[in-house]
């Protein structure tokens, strides 16, 4: 938490809290402890915080719960890892069999970055995951918050790992914001470093801790403070729970749209070992303009290849 000699989160605003408390200024010390010993206590049981997992099953689980409950992700981590145990069986597979194995995740760009890092992990790394930050987010599909992730929680380093629940538990801990920006900000990073701890074991337990505190307790819709273990520490409540008065947050709606359209066409593609006619996927929707262009983007993105005779299939294929 922080604050300046003149004044505290309970005597401000939201707005006056937030800049009274540059990231420069921010000291996390107050907050380590009860964050970190709320996750030991409380920290689900996840299939890629085992130790077994290694640092591959950390990169896969990464890849997948982008934009992906957890509940979504679980069957489909579990049966990528006993296919693709290492690197090296899934660069050795077609980048389609990614894609079909990818079921319905969504965003399935996703299965092929995370095919092309494999790739690059056998090539570049000779099949293990790099260890350095900077090989980390050199790999393809790999940002910065990926490798950061990776680092932190398969190999315990020292690194702001900044995900839209510890982004949301920064905003109303420490800034006193219901909500934190569209897209995250420079000042947020500054905040972020600001507050990791010295330690490298401890940093690596905060931002696993921070993550899962904005998972169950710290929510979007309804963040439940009373099961909170920095609740009396919190800046937004201290200011009164302000509502939020930025930009309208945004929503992601499916039905009747082009990813919805995208999703019927790859699931048909999915089930299918040989190539699909034209005549098998005009059957997926009925607004022709709408599927041609969904199947289009398909193409272009990758995830579909075009064949001879009006056919189609996943890439690479047989």
């Amino acid at each position: 938490m922080t604050s300046t000699p003149a004044t505290s989160p309970a005597m401000t605003s939201a707005a006056e809290t937030a800049s009274a408390a540059p990231a420069a200024e921010a000291d996390g010390t107050a907050l380590h402890g009860p964050v970190t010993d709320w996750f030991d206590e409380h920290a689900r049981d996840l299939p890629w915080r085992r130790p077994e997992a290694g640092a591959w099953g950390v990169m896969v689980s990464e890849f997948m719960l982008q934009q992906t409950p957890v509940t979504r992700v679980l069957p489909v981590y579990e049966q990528w890892l006993a296919r693709w145990p290492r690197p090296a069986d899934l660069a050795a597979e077609a980048p389609g069999e990614a894609v079909r194995a990818w079921g319905r995740l969504g965003y399935p760009r996703r299965a092929l970055r995370l095919h092309a890092a494999a790739s690059a992990i056998q090539e570049r790394h000779g099949g293990d995951v790099p260890r350095e930050h900077a090989q980390l987010l050199a790999l393809p599909g790999v940002g910065e918050y990926t490798a950061a992730a990776v680092a932190s929680f398969a190999y315990g380093q020292r690194h702001a790992v900044l995900d839209t629940n510890v982004r949301r538990v920064f905003a109303r801990a420490v800034t006193g914001r219901q909500y934190p920006p569209n897209a995250t900000t420079a000042a947020e990073r500054k905040l972020a470093r600001a507050l990791l701890p010295q330690d490298e074991q401890l940093a690596a337990r905060w931002a696993a801790a921070t993550m899962e505190l904005g998972a169950l307790v710290c929510t979007a819709r309804g963040p439940e403070c009373h099961r909170c273990p920095i609740a009396a520490q919190c800046a937004w409540q201290l200011a009164g729970a302000p509502a939020h008065e930025g930009p309208p947050r945004r929503t992601q709606s499916y039905a009747g749209t082009d990813r919805q359209v995208r999703g019927k066409l790859l699931a048909v593609l999915r089930e299918s070992v040989a190539p699909v006619p034209q005549q098998v996927l005009d059957a997926v929707w009925d607004e022709p303009v709408q599927r041609a262009r969904a199947l289009d983007g398909l193409v272009s993105d990758g995830l579909v290849e075009p064949l001879g005779g009006g056919r189609y299939r996943l890439p690479h294929t047989q």
